[in-house]
């Protein structure tokens, strides 16, 4: 127990050496870093911003994929040579009503019908994602449960993806993305006073499609044909097109997008380009439909259509359009970003200025040293000079939490400091057991000798067992809290990890290396 190799002396001391190393960083300049050294990030409370709280539109995903699935209806109906049918989309139901206009056609709808359906999941929980069900009123095609809480969990994710890029084309530095809820999402931003323009960036659908122009059909008409939508033009206010649904090319497609000016009219523009599945798409679509116009369309917008004249077969393109530099640039970064699968409602908004988060950073950072104090008073006191070891191998766990915490590039928060300043009231636990311990055996008759060694032994067996259910507290606190609570629990966790190895290895290597050094006839307790 007392016994230290020359190799584990010196894997000891190197690991304390290489935290005060890494920990240096964060406390000369904590959220910039000094060279390649990864640092703590400050929080939105202690360094200032703003937060977002936002909410996707559930209603619209639900509603892009009944769309999509009428779509999809009406192309297996004309395959199965079903004709004439009705289809409505009833949205409180969320399904589709189809009924043909001979009732002897049902069977043969009914199986082109269930040719959409697709199979959630795998193994023995797999099951269809849509209901199909034949009834007095027709055939009723709906949407699982299942099938609806894994679109919207998917939703969720993909939304938190591609706000992350969002956000880092704008050059916000540290932004902390999270879920909150099933259909909900934070977004901090440390160090932005006026979030307006992330917030336009993050309002805005960004979809973009090219869809052909049905001529026709009449835009003023009261309600459009089957398969058709009216769409407004975005530089003709109260003016609307008529554009086919099936969308030809997805934005999805695109590669690359970046604002330009056109040389001829020196009118901001935006340049695009496609990767090889929408090269081809569009390749195949302007070279059939040469001569008619072609809509794009951004966020149900029309931003413009034009005539195609000749096969566009070079995959890259150019969207003109009343553009400023600033909505150019902005529209380049939301079509380089990709499209959110429904659009973000902000639900709730609040800014933290920097002043609050220096004050903050000064009462954490004045609590931290009282604390610190006083608990390096009370050691030195009560245990003489294995007091003052612990308080040394004290100071090392706080070198090797700012350590790892910098490793982690954690977000430290006004909780996360309360989890620092709690970790070194626990750290010295394992100290003040192994000391009393020690005691205990020295009042016995033992020599120093062996009331070390008694004292470490029947010590360490408690100091496992209670940081082993401390950690596991709080690893479950992590996994099932959120924000500042999360923020907490990383601090303590890691607390604990270091505590352990101060604790047990540092001081007791310290205290063995004084004992070898002195051979004392009384232990100093």
């Amino acid at each position: 127990m007392l016994y230290f190799s020359r190799l584990k002396t010196i894997l000891v001391l190197g690991i304390c050496v290489l935290g005060v190393l890494l920990a240096i960083p964060s406390l000369l300049s904590p959220s910039t870093g000094i060279g390649p050294f990864r640092t703590i990030r400050l929080g939105l409370d202690l360094r200032g911003g703003s937060y977002l709280l936002m909410e996707v539109d559930m209603g619209a995903v639900i509603k892009e994929r009944l769309d999509g699935l009428a779509d999809g209806a009406r192309r297996a109906l004309e395959r199965a040579h079903v004709r004439p049918y009705t289809l409505a989309i009833q949205a409180p139901q969320d399904r589709l009503l189809v009924k043909p206009g001979d009732p002897g056609q049902q069977e043969a709808a009914l199986a082109a019908l269930r040719d959409l359906q697709t199979t959630e999941g795998q193994g023995i929980g797999a099951r269809p994602d849509l209901d199909i069900a034949a009834g007095p009123d027709g055939i009723a095609v709906a949407l699982s449960q299942a099938a609806l809480l894994e679109r919207a969990n998917q939703a969720v994710q993909q939304s938190i993806e591609i706000v992350r890029r969002r956000i880092d084309e704008t050059g916000v530095a540290d932004p902390i993305i999270t879920r909150q809820g099933q259909d909900r999402i934070v977004v901090q931003l440390p160090g932005v006073e006026d979030p307006n323009r992330i917030k336009q960036l993050l309002g805005k659908t960004a979809r973009m499609t090219f869809q052909l122009v049905d001529e026709a059909a009449n835009p003023t008409a009261p309600v459009p044909p089957p398969g058709v939508e009216f769409l407004p033009l975005t530089d003709k206010p109260g003016q609307k097109i008529a554009v086919r649904k099936r969308v030809e090319v997805d934005g999805a497609n695109l590669t690359d997008a970046r604002a330009g000016q056109n040389p001829q009219t020196g009118d901001w523009v935006v340049n695009f380009a496609f990767d090889s599945l929408g090269t081809r798409r569009f390749a195949d679509v302007s070279r059939a439909n040469v001569g008619h116009p072609f809509a794009i369309v951004l966020d149900n917008k029309v931003i413009s259509a034009p005539v195609i004249r000749e096969p566009i077969t070079g995959g890259r393109g150019q969207i003109s359009g009343n553009f400023t530099a600033a909505s150019a640039t902005d529209l380049a970064v939301l079509l380089r970003a990709g499209a959110l699968p429904a659009p973000l409602t902000v639900v709730e908004e609040r800014s933290v200025g920097p002043e609050l988060g220096a004050d903050s950073i000064r009462a954490g950072a004045i609590s931290l040293g009282v604390g610190f104090v006083l608990v390096i008073g009370f050691m030195g006191v009560f245990y003489g000079l294995f007091g003052w070891i612990a308080n040394l191998a004290l100071v090392f766990n706080l070198f090797l939490m700012l350590a790892v915490l910098s490793l982690l590039q954690a977000t430290l928060t006004l909780p996360g400091m309360a989890g620092i300043l709690l970790t070194l009231g626990m750290a010295v636990d394992a100290n003040i057991l192994i000391n009393e311990r020690i005691r205990e055996e020295v009042k016995n008759g033992r020599t120093p000798l062996n009331a070390m060694e008694a004292g470490f032994r029947r010590a360490y067996a408690t100091i496992i067992d209670s940081n082993a259910t401390a950690f596991l507290a709080h690893v479950m606190l992590f996994i099932f809290g959120s924000g500042p609570v999360r923020g907490f629990a990383v601090t303590i966790t890691v607390g604990i990890v270091t505590t352990l190895f101060t604790a047990t290895m540092l001081a007791r290597l310290l205290m063995v290396r004084w004992y070898a050094a002195v051979r004392p006839a009384a232990l100093p307790v």
